[in-house]
């Protein structure tokens, strides 16, 4: 028997006229929670197919953080807040960091004394050093969360994940491979059904790719153990176990819910930000520089900010 639909309807006054607005209890639905998981043709294996997105917040910090106003923050006055530094001020309310509950099992992240150290630095200076900044690969998990939609193309023995963020991609082996050997930003995967759930072992990642955007790292021995389990036919839980040792004191794992997008025929768009960063990673090397001031008036709520940029060679740049 199909479950009944059980409306809320909420009335509100606007401008006089009364509107009318249904909204549907969660997991009510006539196809909710009791529909069957689809299955791949030919095969007992969950039919995981279609374009896929978290819509959480995570991806600023896995360990959760209350409200911050930048993602780059100046000393406050004594005893007061830190505020927005230079490169993110003119941002205001565009540039702040909303509050998230986390994704980490447990809440923490065991770090080393020594790794959590070096953690808390990158947190410091992560407008400059989080590489997804500069459009490079986001990795494993990372690449899950970040908030874009990715599209899985499924079949019996590859598994394919198209992101929409910097046209990242990658193939899950489900039959038997060679490891390539030689480290990648998206790593290496093969993967396994254990029942409902798939199971993808992660190896071969760069060790310069992040877990977010608080600085949250790990070196170049990470093994991902993922397991991607589908709970409706709308929804998967995505699970990651992370192994470092030369990070972490022990292993650890978090927890994102991914939600189908069910548009007419839906699709990945990509986001093709490399081109967009040319100016950040190249424009020191220019004779001439393109950007040289900004100055902006936000009336008697702000005032006039200007901001004179200049640009020179790094250290490396000198001395290749």
């Amino acid at each position: 028997m199909p479950v009944s639909v059980h409306n809320l309807v909420v009335a509100i006054a606007v401008g006089g006229a009364l509107l009318a607005l249904t909204a549907f209890q969660p997991g009510r639905e006539e196809t909710g929670g009791s529909a069957p998981i689809p299955r791949l043709d030919g095969t007992t294996h969950p039919d995981i197919q279609g374009v896929w997105q978290a819509f959480s917040e995570v991806e600023h910090n896995l360990e959760g953080q209350a409200t911050q106003a930048s993602a780059v923050l100046h000393p406050g006055v004594s005893g007061g807040n830190p505020v927005p530094h230079a490169p993110a001020l003119a941002l205001g309310a565009w540039g702040g960091i909303p509050p998230n509950a986390g994704a980490v099992v447990g809440g923490a992240i065991p770090y080393r004394p020594e790794t959590l150290a070096h953690r808390n630095e990158n947190r410091l200076n992560a407008l400059t050093r989080d590489p997804v900044v500069k459009c490079l690969m986001p990795g494993v998990p990372r690449a899950t969360y970040m908030g874009y939609p990715f599209q899985i193309t499924q079949g019996p023995e590859k598994v394919m994940i198209a992101y929409g963020f910097s046209n990242a991609g990658r193939t899950i082996h489900l039959d038997e491979v060679d490891a390539p050997g030689i480290e990648a930003w998206m790593g290496h995967s093969v993967g396994r059904w254990e029942g409902d759930t798939l199971v993808v072992e992660v190896t071969d990642l760069v060790g310069e790719t992040w877990f977010d955007r608080s600085g949250n790292f790990h070196s170049a021995g990470l093994r991902v153990t993922e397991r991607y389990t589908p709970i409706t036919p709308y929804h998967i839980q995505y699970g990651a176990t992370i192994d470092d040792p030369a990070v972490f004191t022990e292993p650890w794992s978090i927890s994102v819910p991914l939600y189908q997008r069910m548009e007419d025929q839906p699709r990945v768009l990509e986001y093709r930000c490399v081109e967009m960063v040319e100016e950040l990673v190249y424009g020191h090397l220019r004779k001439e520089p393109l950007v040289q001031h900004w100055e902006g008036d936000y009336g008697r709520r702000g005032g006039t900010l200007v901001i004179d940029i200049t640009r020179r060679p790094t250290t490396e740049d000198l001395n290749p």
